[in-house]
């Protein structure tokens, strides 16, 4: 599976989520800007000692990201989706792309991949920890996978 942050802006947050990838099999896929040094204190504490390990890839920009993909297996997880990130029937190769923590997911890619938005059902708050989410959906991913990398 491929994790994709787009201008994730919490070094935590990446951190963690880089820890995840790791454990789960998965590519980790950075968009930029950051809002972090990926040389950063804060970054390799929450990935604890593992930073080094993760198989990360970066882009300049969305566009970069987007050149060499199958539209199809890209999926944005978004607060506001129609579709359930459990409704969908992941493969081993899907990318699942999350915004960064203030701002989401760009509008323009919304609208051009808008039969590929998911979203993770919640109540009272407006929008979950990215490391959560991120969290949630790659391991159902996996489990639909048979936890096999």
């Amino acid at each position: 599976m491929h994790v994709v942050l787009v201008e994730p802006e919490i070094p935590a947050n990446t951190g963690n989520i880089g820890r995840l990838c790791l454990a789960t099999g998965s590519t980790l896929h950075l968009i930029r800007p950051l809002g972090f040094f990926l040389s950063g204190p804060k970054l390799k504490r929450a990935g604890l000692d593992y930073w080094d390990q993760v198989d990360l890839r970066l882009y300049d920009c969305v566009d970069d990201f987007l050149a060499d993909k199958d539209l199809e297996r890209i999926f944005l997880v978004e607060t506001g989706g129609k579709r359930l990130y459990s409704q969908v029937r992941y493969q081993a190769q899907d990318y699942l792309v999350f915004g960064s923590e203030t701002r989401g997911l760009p509008t323009d890619l919304l609208e051009r991949l808008e039969q590929n938005v998911i979203t993770l059902p919640q109540l009272k708050v407006r929008s979950l920890n990215l490391a959560n989410t991120v969290s949630v959906v790659v391991y159902e991913a996996w489990r639909q996978l048979g936890f096999f990398v």
